[in-house]
């Protein structure tokens, strides 16, 4: 006896079309497009939550230095001053005064400087 697989076949269909919602031209609405364009989506995205972690540190570093600059110290000393005076804050509690509240990130560099 032969089965028959179309109620399976549209809800996989059905499954890949709801993904795809939003996307531009025919990967929206062709299956054979639209499993291609899901498969690749779900890749960028896998990579992208990896790199994320990156490009968000990268972007404290520059908040630090351009902080610490603007104090007449550049970020390769203002870290090892922390260190020194026993800091232990995270490049991203440092990054949100350095960038939005100037005046209180010019007082954490003069401790850190001070002897």
């Amino acid at each position: 006896m032969r089965i028959k697989r179309g109620v399976i076949h549209k809800k996989h269909v059905k499954n890949v079309l709801k993904h795809t919602k939003g996307y531009r031209w025919r990967r929206k609405t062709s299956i054979k497009l639209a499993k291609v364009a899901v498969t690749h989506a779900g890749w960028h995205a896998y990579q992208h939550r990896r790199l994320k972690k990156r490009d968000m540190r990268r972007l404290w570093q520059v908040r630090i230095n351009a902080g610490s600059r603007q104090n007449g110290v550049s970020y390769s000393k203002f870290i090892p001053l922390l260190k020194a005076k026993k800091i232990d804050l995270n490049r991203k509690v440092m990054s949100e005064p350095a960038a939005d509240h100037p005046k209180v990130f010019a007082e954490l560099v003069k401790f850190a400087q001070a002897k």
